[in-house]
């Protein structure tokens, strides 16, 4: 499916997205860097908006292929909302709706995704995490001090006590809202004493017509036999690596569905929803 890549028009946030483009330096108050290439680490490289997927569009429009040129780390979907998506060490994971895991092939295409290349600006020890809300509290402090108007990706090793995710069914045409799809098409996983990964992504809150605003996270056990979105989680002890990333870049698909949407609709309601399960 064709796309295209474009600025994002929205007012004076079109203005600091540019800004951010032009970004370079490397992590928590690091230095830029000249080196070839060298840019495109410091990349948050985001595949059409959360809004987009919102609505419903669940067209694939970049191939897994093409993401993992753009990053090796991240958090996503895929065609028809065929399960979620899981970008670890340069492998792409579907976490599928009946709980299995599988490495996607580059052929495969995504109607949403956030990667970059993850390169650890610092690490930290966590305690007594009891909920995923207190993991995202801890992070929470840590971005402050970094800068609360940044992108981190982060790595959340450890084993878990407990681990709540989510999938979903694969979608077919005429596609629905993801909100009304989760009403009756979600599949949930409760894990126990679990070792793993959670990949989590955060976006500043000018990002509202963009993404979700915050923490979101996708969860991969080292055995890659369990993953999925992540709904709650606890464990005693947790191992924290944090990528700070001054850039970011939008592709947006060109389909007749994503063209046709009202994007100055409020959908902080539903993307709530969607992110947490709450209403």
């Amino acid at each position: 499916m064709n796309h295209t890549t474009r600025k994002w028009q929205a007012g004076g946030l079109s203005l600091l997205l540019a800004g951010l483009v032009l970004l370079t330096a490397c992590g928590a108050g690091g230095a830029g860097t000249s080196q070839p290439g060298a840019a495109d680490r410091e990349v948050i490289s985001q595949v059409s908006l959360l809004q987009g997927l919102t609505f419903g569009d669940y067209n694939g429009s970049v191939p897994v292929s093409r993401l993992k040129e753009l990053g090796d780390t991240g958090i996503g979907t895929f065609d028809g909302l065929n399960g979620e998506l899981i970008m670890l060490d340069g492998v792409v994971y579907r976490a599928a709706h009946d709980g299995s895991i599988e490495v996607v092939a580059d052929e495969e295409t995504v109607p949403f995704a956030n990667v970059t290349f993850f390169d650890g600006d610092e690490s930290l020890s966590l305690s007594g995490i009891d909920t995923v809300s207190a993991l995202k509290e801890a992070l929470d402090q840590k971005v402050l001090e970094a800068g609360s108007n940044r992108f981190y990706m982060v790595r959340v090793e450890g084993t878990f006590r407990a681990m709540e995710v989510r999938s979903e069914l694969p979608q077919t045409e005429p596609y629905e809202p993801l909100a009304d799809v989760l009403e009756t098409d979600q599949t949930f996983f409760s894990y126990r004493d679990i070792e793993g990964t959670v990949v989590g992504l955060y976006c500043p809150a000018y990002m509202s017509d963009l993404n979700a605003v915050g923490w979101h996270f996708h969860f991969i056990s080292d055995d890659k036999a369990a993953g999925g979105h992540v709904l709650d989680l606890s464990a005693d002890t947790l191992e924290v690596r944090m990528d700070r990333t001054d850039g970011f870049s939008m592709t947006l698909p060109d389909n007749e569905m994503f063209n046709s949407f009202d994007l100055t609709v409020d959908q902080s309601d539903d993307i709530k929803k969607v992110e947490t399960g709450e209403d």
